[in-house]
């Protein structure tokens, strides 16, 4: 028997988190163009655009390649993850207040697999002060343009398991991202006819 689905109230009161936006920032502006003398003719919403278009090519080239993007300036390891699904159900909550019942979606075109966006700065070159606090949000177009492109690719990411922690994961990812290319190095100065 299905479990009945409660319809939530999209007009009930919601509790927002307070956040900052270094976009809508005017001190960030300023700094900038004090930091950097030969960009302070740029306006603002210029400075917004490159931002932005950077920020899209960054989650891009994390959609397309397998191990991910290096952040600038040493802040962390962006990539995705390919993870076995929790224990517990995984609601669609569309198709349940269409039926009125609880109807789970179990991504069976990626064979119950799901995909995570990961962020880690555990990597001995990334020690910078205070690594612990830092975490990582995906804006909304690129969470949306991962679950588009996740059903078609997903044997492309990294396999997590869940029973490790996240370092030794990446760890592991990324001596074999080096043994590949050491090997690549050995066999660009190999030649069979020189004896």
């Amino acid at each position: 028997m299905s479990k009945q689905f409660r319809v939530p109230d999209l007009k009930a009161p919601r509790f927002r988190q307070e956040g900052t936006n270094i976009l809508s920032d005017k001190k960030f502006f300023k700094d900038l163009k004090e930091k950097y003398r030969k960009h302070k003719n740029l306006d603002e919403s210029t400075i917004r655009q490159i931002i932005k278009r950077f920020n899209e090519v960054l989650w891009e080239t994390v959609i397309d390649t397998r191990d991910g993007v290096q952040l600038p300036e040493g802040l962390g390891h962006i990539f995705i993850g390919t993870c076995n699904t929790a224990n517990n159900s995984n609601i669609d909550f569309g198709k349940s207040k269409k039926y009125g019942v609880a109807v789970s979606n179990k991504n069976w075109e990626t064979d119950g697999k799901l995909a995570k966006i990961f962020y880690t700065n555990y990597a001995s070159k990334y020690r910078f002060t205070f690594r612990e606090c830092w975490s990582f949000t995906a804006c909304r177009n690129f969470k949306r343009a991962v679950a588009k492109n996740y059903p078609e690719n997903w044997t492309l990411y990294v396999q997590i398991d869940s029973s490790q922690k996240m370092k030794k994961t990446y760890t592991a990812l990324i001596v074999k991202e080096l043994k590949t290319i050491e090997q690549n190095a050995q066999l660009e100065f190999y030649n069979e006819f020189d004896l």
